[in-house]
């Protein structure tokens, strides 16, 4: 079978880790095509990346004939008009997350994609590593008990507030580039949670967060805490906390586990340490995709699966006072 045939729409710092050096190593894919606002950006990567082909705009990506799949990394609030506009085109999409900028965005998406029969994948990549399987075993094969307290933290200081993260008109905010905690809720609880609150910190009282606190509550009565922050007192913290009534997990780096990962399990009192090895959770996430296109295998992260994580993140802004992304800058 040939190779599935993938291009790039944005030269994004995020690309080589989290696709090209991915299709490096796993079979069945292969980067060939890529375009930039700035071709001499877009030349310049491709020629860093042996990419083949360099196209005037992302159009022309999306409309070649040659190409079966589209990588989309763009800004957050550019995410849903060209993932449609590839599926319109008839490619497949594997969208980076926030998968668009609110949860409205996030169902003309998922219908889209459901009408089209393509695979359209959100790039939680983290969902795909042995660590997150193995938090979600012991969360739902009763070894912990019944789960009553999630929590889960990204946080790292970014002071350039001129970076596109911090721009409202492309989405950004700390709740959207720190969407992993809000997700991590989801994958690792018992059931969904819903938002009780929302704790901002602004960006110079603007519309934009720079750091988010929110509270969550389960069905079965269990709390939860989301921590994202862009601008961290602490230089850095990516974990997730589960507690529940026969024991506790503590993880550390859930979001980037192959780089270094922590695993502390305590259960009727004995707690066991160690770090969980895996494949990169990149190449997973490439495996998982290649998958569902060539051989229809279901996947978790899908857009139906993105829309409840967006209705979460619009909660979270409309319990912030915050306006939602995508919408009025009135706050």
């Amino acid at each position: 079978m040939a190779d599935l045939r993938i291009g790039i729409i944005g030269a994004a710092r995020i690309a080589p880790m989290a696709l090209i050096r991915p299709a490096g190593r796993v079979p069945g894919a292969d980067v060939v095509a890529i375009a930039a606002r700035d071709r001499g950006r877009a030349d310049a990567f491709a020629s860093k990346h042996d990419i083949q082909r360099v196209h005037a705009s992302y159009d022309d990506v999306i409309n070649d004939p040659e190409i079966d799949a589209i990588y989309n990394p763009l800004p957050n609030g550019l995410h849903a008009e060209w993932t449609l506009k590839a599926i319109a085109a008839g490619k497949h999409v594997l969208c980076e997350k926030p998968f668009t900028a609110n949860a409205a965005e996030a169902e003309e998406v998922a219908d889209a994609a459901e009408k089209s029969g393509l695979v359209v994948m959100e790039a939680f990549h983290y969902r795909y590593h042995e660590l997150t399987r193995r938090i979600r075993s012991l969360v739902h094969d009763g070894s912990l008990g019944e789960i009553t307290s999630v929590r889960a933290w990204l946080c790292f200081p970014l002071p350039k507030f001129s970076d596109i993260r911090y721009n409202y008109a492309l989405a950004g905010g700390a709740s959207m580039d720190c969407v992993y905690p809000v997700h991590a809720l989801r994958t690792f609880g018992p059931g969904e949670p819903t938002v009780v609150s929302a704790t901002p910190k602004r960006l110079k009282g603007g519309p934009v967060d720079r750091a988010m606190s929110a509270r969550f509550r389960y069905e079965n009565g269990a709390v939860g805490r989301s921590d994202a922050s862009m601008w961290s007192s602490r230089l850095l913290r990516i974990a997730v906390h589960i507690d529940g009534t026969r024991g506790k997990v503590r993880a550390l780096n859930f979001v980037a586990p192959q780089v270094y990962n922590r695993l502390r399990v305590t259960v009727d009192g004995k707690t066991t340490r160690e770090r969980v090895k895996g494949e990169p959770s990149y190449d997973m996430q490439l495996r998982a995709f290649l998958g569902a296109v060539t051989e229809d295998r279901p996947f978790p992260t899908t857009p139906r699966d993105a829309v409840v994580t967006m209705r979460l993140i619009d909660d979270i802004y409309g319990a912030a006072g915050l306006p939602l992304r995508g919408e009025s800058q009135d706050a």
